[in-house]
């Protein structure tokens, strides 16, 4: 354990060193990480638009559903809920289940 003269010691140091700049980078972003953001398939598509899916449309390997009043979150498998509902039913109609 330091004793209170090294420990403010330290502190002046601390205090004295430049903290790490938490700004953005000066440097822009590359075009092929532009590129990546634009073609990824969530990049296109709003929360209405995908509560008006089929199950069988959609991607993702686990689903989400929050309660806005509790806070509460429910996940599901694609898989499971493909097994329950059936690929034709709508994203919207099983989380509402």
């Amino acid at each position: 354990m330091p004793t209170p003269k090294q420990m403010e010691k330290l502190a002046a140091e601390a205090a004295r060193r430049p903290s790490p700049s938490t700004a953005a980078p000066e440097a822009p972003l590359s075009a092929e990480y532009w590129e990546s953001v634009l073609k990824d398939p969530r990049a296109g598509t709003t929360e209405a638009q995908m509560r008006q899916r089929r199950l069988s449309e959609i991607q993702r390997h686990v689903l989400r559903v929050s309660c806005r009043r509790c806070e509460r979150t429910v996940e599901i498998q694609t898989a499971d809920a493909v097994r329950l509902y059936g690929a034709n039913a709508l994203w919207k109609d099983v989380a509402q289940r």
